[in-house]
């Protein structure tokens, strides 16, 4: 029997986590805050207030928001929706291919294409999106947000509420602090600190 399921908000992750679902997940609806976006979809799904937390209490949810411009709020606007960390899921598309000794985080989204080898970890509230690879022994700390068509070489260690940008490319043995973000197309051949902005080939401080 299916698992129903409620995804929040109703932004583009949304709806690739939509595409993601196979047959293990029924959707019941999206959540959003935004009161425009709330009512019916043209995708054929309600999108609700976040009371539908309440009125469906052991429904399980999928929170993926997030993009270049918000990441570094995430972790708080999740943590927001005040839910309990087992009512979280973790979707997983099923063209994509994870390891049996790789770990997969709760309210995790890992969209189609996506490779996954062995001993990789991929921390909770984590999104990976379409054709991404993240390579053995290498692990994405919490929070962060991997675009598509992105290599992270083996025994890479991304850090808490990172963003990696689209086709872009990670070296080997690397450690990015907490809250980096990558620019799109970007190669990253040294570490970085906390808090950094890199971009370029190879990535440079912006």
């Amino acid at each position: 029997m299916a698992t129903p399921l409620l995804i929040f908000p109703f932004n583009g992750n949304a709806l690739e986590a939509l595409d993601a679902l196979g047959s293990e997940f029924e959707l019941i609806g999206f959540i959003d805050d935004t009161l425009e976006k709330q009512g019916p979809n043209g995708h054929g799904y309600g999108v609700f207030s976040r009371a539908a937390l309440s009125l469906w209490p052991t429904v399980k949810v999928l929170a993926v928001p997030g993009s270049a411009a918000s990441f570094g709020q995430r972790r708080a606007l999740i943590e927001s929706l005040g839910i309990e960390p087992e009512r979280y899921a973790s979707v997983i598309h099923p063209t994509a291919r994870v390891s049996r000794f790789a770990k997969v985080g709760h309210n995790t989204l890992v969209l189609a294409g996506v490779v996954i080898t062995s001993n990789a970890v991929i921390g909770d509230h984590v999104c990976v999106l379409p054709n991404s690879v993240v390579h053995h022994h290498s692990e994405i700390g919490p929070w962060s947000l991997v675009g598509s068509n992105v290599t992270v070489a083996g025994h890479t260690r991304v850090g808490e509420n990172c963003y990696i940008g689209s086709g872009s490319a990670i070296k080997d043995g690397l450690t990015l602090g907490d809250r980096t973000m990558i620019g799109l197309g970007s190669t990253v051949i040294r570490d970085t600190p906390p808090d950094s902005r890199m971009a370029g080939c190879p990535a440079r401080q912006l």
